[in-house]
């Protein structure tokens, strides 16, 4: 099985599913009883792992939005977090 097959399930993780699983690799990897070959194939999912968490996290502050208030504190609607 090739490491795309391998690693085909992230794409369809949660972020948290994505976390538990990076954290677990890190934490195998950290306490260094892994050997080689699999420590190699660990550190490029725990990779693959990251880069999903990151767009998830992109995704996700791209929707979050500001609340504008009036000049009295009152909500006037909502803008961007950060308008570009």
């Amino acid at each position: 099985m090739s490491s795309e097959t391998a690693n085909a399930d992230i794409a369809s993780m949660s972020f948290e599913q994505a976390l538990k699983e990076l954290e677990d690799i890190v934490n195998s990897l950290e306490q260094g009883n892994v050997p080689l070959e699999a420590s190699i194939s660990h550190y490029e999912r725990g990779e693959l792992l990251r880069e999903h968490c990151q767009k998830l996290l992109g995704a996700a502050e791209a929707k979050v939005e500001k609340i504008r208030l009036t000049a009295d504190g009152k909500p006037a609607g909502t803008e961007p977090l950060d308008p570009q």
